[in-house]
């Protein structure tokens, strides 16, 4: 029967003390590594000589659990990253080349496809989906004013800032390099252009296992019988749009209609907060957004956008975060772009039919934190820009869908 020193190169000393916490390697020694506690990292030898080898191997059969990741000051199988032994039993005997290619892996057990894997890179993300557009109110001075789009769903792993509707922020992604992922920009739903019609929803946002839900569509004033839901509800109706809760939370519901024949048009809801409900004048305001730092500069977004006011008002409701305001005595306005943000609601006509329209909802945004060792590379069909801050990169995706890699 072979010895398991069989399938490792002659000559190498293996050391009897087993290792369960970080160690610096030295050149023609052999390491068994217990990981059951924890990860460890090995570093290679500084200043090594052409020719000088070693060997780790996985002790307790745990890797699959708790890597080996291999560090070293020169490169390894000609790459400056780090590697993992992250398959179980695993073992690696690597011997020193050159500068150029350093560290090569040539000789192992266990592995599936290579022999050391690429360190994954964990990345923050922010994705706020498309919000919804306001919906719309008749061109007649005794109508009720049309209900707020609501934000785009908003998910968000960075530095614990808040998720929509109150959740923690999530986990953040550990990805793998010259892997694709996709990314997808939701576009905002369109402002309605009539009081039958409810706005439309937004489109959902994506990156990678992350999807943002769009924001539901505000009520028009004749139309279905409610807002719609979304990752943010729409504003109007007997109850509001509702937020959606699966498979997360993303944001807040929609406040409702004011009631009566000349009522306000209810809130959007925001990331941050519910839509206000209307009275039975007034427009609702938008529910509130969030703010965050991903970028290195605190912004804010995915807020509601605002109710349009009732027949007898001129109050129409307040965009938050980036949403629109409602209409009347001056037209809705729409959500902010790449904010997420809903658009306002129409409010009670007049001579100026477009007072009566409600304004489309605001396009999302996915954007991206990492180390600054690795670069993006962004394909066909995705609009997106890099920037640094401090260590991290912070890459910024604006429009399209499309898939990006890490190297």
């Amino acid at each position: 029967m072979s010895n398991f020193t069989d399938f490792f190169p002659a000559g190498i000393d293996w050391q009897s003390a087993i290792k369960t916490s970080n160690f610096t390697a030295a050149a023609g020694k052999g390491y068994f590594v217990d990981t059951t506690s924890a990860a460890i990292t090995a570093t290679l030898p500084s200043s090594p000589t052409a020719g000088d080898e070693l060997t780790i191997v996985d002790y307790a059969g745990t890797t699959d659990t708790n890597s080996i990741a291999i560090t070293s000051s020169d490169n390894i199988n000609g790459s400056s990253k780090d590697v993992l032994i992250n398959y179980e039993r695993g073992g690696v005997s690597m011997i020193y080349v050159d500068a150029t290619q350093g560290w090569i892996a040539y000789n192992a057990t266990n592995e599936t496809a290579t022999a050391l894997n690429i360190t994954p890179v964990t990345v923050d993300y922010l994705v706020i989906a498309g919000a919804g557009g306001g919906g719309g109110t008749r061109n007649n001075v005794t109508s009720s004013g049309a209900g707020g789009g609501g934000a785009g769903g908003y998910r968000n792993s960075y530095n614990s800032e808040s998720s929509g509707g109150g959740q923690s922020s999530e986990s953040s992604l550990s990805l793998l390099a010259s892997t694709d992922y996709t990314v997808t920009i939701g576009s905002g739903g369109n402002g309605a252009p009539s009081d039958t019609v409810n706005g439309s929803s937004g489109s959902n946002s994506v990156f990678s296992t992350i999807t943002s839900i769009g924001g539901g569509g505000g009520k028009g004033t004749t139309g279905t019988a409610n807002a719609l839901s979304g990752g943010s509800g729409g504003g109007g109706g007997s109850t509001g749009g509702a937020a959606v809760t699966s498979p997360v939370i993303h944001g807040y519901k929609g406040g409702t209609g004011g009631g009566g024949g000349s009522n306000g048009g209810g809130g959007g809801g925001g990331a941050g907060s519910v839509g206000s409900n209307a009275s039975t004048t007034d427009g609702g305001d938008g529910g509130s957004g969030l703010s965050s730092s991903i970028t290195g500069v605190s912004v804010q977004r995915a807020g509601g956008g605002g109710g349009g006011a009732g027949a007898s008002s001129t109050n129409y409701g307040n965009g938050t975060f980036g949403g629109g305001d409602g209409g009347k005595p001056s037209v809705a306005t729409a959500g902010a772009v790449n904010k997420g943000a809903g658009g306002g609601g129409g409010g009670s006509g007049s001579q100026n039919s477009a007072e009566t329209f409600g304004k489309s909802g605001g396009s999302g945004v996915v954007i991206l934190r990492y180390p600054n060792t690795y670069t993006v590379t962004i394909g066909s069909g995705l609009t997106g820009s890099t920037a640094t801050d401090g260590s991290d990169k912070v890459t910024t995706f604006t429009a399209g869908t499309g898939t990006i890699s890490f190297s």
